[in-house]
């Protein structure tokens, strides 16, 4: 299918009459929103499945034995096998409920982590957010491992040649995100993985900015672990997954301890339940579990075809505009990118920016984005990014640039 015409097919507007959002007005001005990065809109789809299951069957999930906890645990469970259906991870086993991407990593730190001793090797990247960096320096410091960093060439590519020369007998973990919040970069995860594998070590995938935008398949990526959020994926904030290989989930220790977790319980001693449940203890986010299963369902409805080939349409179109903006630099040109534009105005800094361009409306972030070691390695204090979704238009990206002129204006 040729993308282009996959592309300008792609009926926008129906799309955002799906997200009430959008109609808001800030300051008599309509909301232009370019922070889907940071976290999305919610289609009605989702708000109102959220609605009716308060409403209508809310009750303890895995605890009642009763007509409405019995269906309220049904439905929770249902959303296990849409993730795992949506992941072609086959095995609901595999699905690990989370508050949200950073759980599902600091799950697999304090748990998997506790395998690793001193010398054990961990390689992560410097595109990598704060959440993908912070535990593996924590494991480093209590177990006494290695952390090693693969470097980022200058158009924000990821050196696989020096991520080559990383690997060794003594490689235990390669924590790495599929796409960076800031570059936008999409790293060769299965490839990867492959050299990863080769070496006997394990792969933590950081998906929380791939999953909203590329169709994952975790048989084909052959990662160990991979962890996303639902604030991302236009599903309710609270709510995310950790997919794990089974035989790597059962082997490991449980992370949180508490109700619905364990098997038997005495004063001496304890024992825990089977993944998914030994990682799952108290009690879970039902409601936003099923927003998750109805974000979802709307998706799949999408199409991630087109969703993919508009989202990349408007970064195409993104980058030829603000490219022409005289001071402005784009940070991050890699040839597979998300459609993510961050950049760094000669006329102003990030924080300056955002805030004119709050003033007509349009929402973008500045700031160091939870990624100060790509700041470092770019040169840059912070970075203005607009971060695109199905439900934006390319006349948003021109009020954008319009805006920037006045920024420009103000201050330079």
């Amino acid at each position: 299918m040729d993308k282009s015409k996959t592309a300008q097919s792609f009926d926008v507007e129906k799309i955002r009459a799906d997200f009430p959002m959008l109609s808001t007005k800030v300051d008599g001005r309509p909301l232009v929103y370019l922070d889907n990065a940071a976290t999305t809109q919610k289609p009605l789809a989702v708000i109102e499945a959220v609605r009716r299951f308060d409403s209508e069957h809310y009750a303890p999930v895995r605890r009642g034995s009763y007509k409405i906890g019995e269906v309220a645990t049904e439905m929770f469970e249902d959303v296990r096998k849409k993730v795992a259906t949506f992941l072609n991870a086959g095995d609901t086993r595999q699905i690990i409920f989370t508050s949200g991407a950073t759980q599902s990593i600091n799950l697999v730190a304090h748990s998997f982590g506790k395998s690793l001793g001193a010398g054990d090797e961990i390689i992560i990247s410097n595109m990598e957010h704060h959440a993908n960096t912070v535990p593996w320096q924590m494991v480093r410091d209590e177990r006494g491992c290695v952390l090693k960093v693969i470097p980022v060439n200058d158009d924000g590519t990821l050196s696989m040649e020096g991520y080559a020369k990383l690997l060794g007998p003594k490689t235990k973990l390669v924590a790495i995100t599929h796409s960076s919040n800031v570059l936008g970069t999409v790293n060769p995860i299965k490839e990867i993985t492959r050299m990863a594998h080769s070496v006997g070590a394990k792969v933590m995938v950081d998906g929380a900015q791939s999953v909203p935008h590329i169709k994952i398949d975790v048989k084909d990526l052959d990662c160990d672990f991979l962890a996303f959020s639902g604030h991302k994926l236009y599903a309710p904030s609270g709510v995310g997954v950790l997919f794990g290989k089974y035989d790597v989930l059962e082997s490991m220790p449980p992370y949180v301890t508490g109700g619905d977790m364990i098997v038997t319980v005495s004063l001496a001693r304890s024992t825990f339940a089977k993944p998914p449940h030994r990682f799952e203890a108290g009690t879970p986010p039902a409601s936003q579990v099923v927003g998750l299963g109805a974000a979802i369902d709307y998706l799949n409805s999408v199409g991630f075809e087109k969703l993919a080939a508009y989202e990349q349409l408007l970064l195409e179109y993104g980058t030829k505009v603000l490219s022409g903006i005289k001071g402005l630099r784009i940070i991050g040109s890699a040839p597979h990118k998300a459609a993510i534009i961050s950049f760094w105005l000669e006329a102003a800094h990030p924080h300056d920016v955002v805030t004119i361009l709050d003033q007509d409306a349009i929402a973008v972030r500045g700031g160091h984005h939870c990624a100060q070691p790509v700041m470092e390695r770019f040169g840059v204090p912070a970075t203005t990014r607009a971060s695109f979704s199905l439900y934006n238009k390319t006349s948003e990206i021109d009020q954008l640039a319009e805006s920037l002129q006045k920024v420009i204006k103000v201050f330079g």
